[in-house]
């Protein structure tokens, strides 16, 4: 009996085409009518997106892309499509791996109806997001759910919603950690700062953040931090109502206030670099940080196309593949 054809997309969020206003307004108006990332009706929220949020954000957030852009394209893009060759050799003919975005090209819908269109008997859909989240994880199976009902034969259907937890994952963060030679303390403490989301979304049993401070304490008891040697915080929030908290930029606030003059970072929400850490993060964080009395920070990069990533993605595919998950 001949092998069935086994396909894996690996799903990111997605990215302008080039750093300008018209495709930051076209990226952030597919993402943010995502009702997984923004739930107000549509009779409020798309007259307020339209009219006021797209036309003020998109030049702004183009010029912070213009800071990030690398000669290839976006950070994310790029990262994501260097990842994805390194797991495909990896995988080697065990599985055809394709790489999709959900917000741009290429898109998921696309990617998996071109799939099916070739044959695909067996499907493997990792979106790359180590934690589950309604407003990521969720939006790639709902992704999968509009192409499946579009078609009369589908393929043997497997999701992975996280990966978090899987053997490996942070072992390959605190080793990559550890390889910048700090000794961690309550003077010079390791920051876990995860991608924010409405508190309301955990509170209707979203378990991101249960997920997030256990991929945080994991890295710590790995690296043999006690608990004033890390700390945990939440970026990225967006409008009025309550996220997460404590959030980052008043933690690093509170930090350089109190004295502490050095911190390290990371942010285990991403599986690349993109906007939200290359300026978020490295810059705008920085600067507040320094401006209230810190002295030195250091960003800990994403784990992007490292060959210990590429690894452990592939490792993740080929257990799937033996059931092992």
């Amino acid at each position: 009996m001949a092998n069935k054809k086994v396909c894996v997309i690996l799903v990111n969020l997605g990215t302008p085409e080039k750093p300008d206003a018209s495709s930051v307004r076209t990226f952030l108006n597919r993402f943010l009518s995502d009702k997984r990332v923004v739930s107000i009706p549509d009779v409020f929220w798309q007259p307020l997106l339209k009219g006021i949020i797209l036309p003020l954000r998109s030049p702004k957030v183009a010029k912070l892309y213009q800071k990030i852009w690398l000669e290839d394209g976006s950070p994310l893009q790029v990262y994501s499509e260097r990842l994805a060759v390194k797991v495909a050799q990896l995988v080697g003919n065990k599985a055809q791996v394709k790489l999709a975005m959900s917000y741009s090209q290429p898109l998921l819908d696309d990617v998996l109806q071109q799939s099916i269109d070739e044959g695909c008997e067996k499907l493997i859909v990792l979106p790359l997001y180590p934690q589950y989240s309604v407003s990521t994880s969720a939006s790639v199976f709902d992704g999968c759910a509009r192409v499946f009902n579009n078609n009369f034969a589908i393929p043997s259907f497997e999701f992975i919603r996280q990966y978090y937890d899987f053997p490996g994952y942070c072992q390959t963060l605190a080793k990559r950690i550890e390889s910048r030679g700090i000794t961690y303390s309550r003077e010079h403490p390791l920051v876990f700062s995860f991608h924010g989301i409405p508190l309301r979304y955990a509170q209707k049993g979203d378990p991101y953040p249960s997920q997030c401070e256990a991929t945080a304490q994991s890295v710590a008891k790995i690296l043999g931090l006690d608990s004033s040697a890390y700390k945990l915080s939440y970026q990225s929030r967006f409008g009025k109502e309550p996220w997460l908290q404590p959030y980052t930029d008043e933690m690093l606030t509170s930090l350089a206030k109190d004295g502490v003059k050095a911190v390290d970072i990371l942010s285990p929400a991403f599986a690349v670099d993109c906007l939200e850490t290359l300026e978020e993060i490295s810059h705008e964080l920085k600067d507040i940080f320094i401006e209230n009395g810190g002295e030195q920070f250091y960003y800990h990069k994403a784990l992007n196309d490292g060959d210990d990533h590429a690894e452990l993605l592939a490792q993740l595919v080929l257990a799937q593949l033996k059931g092992e998950c």
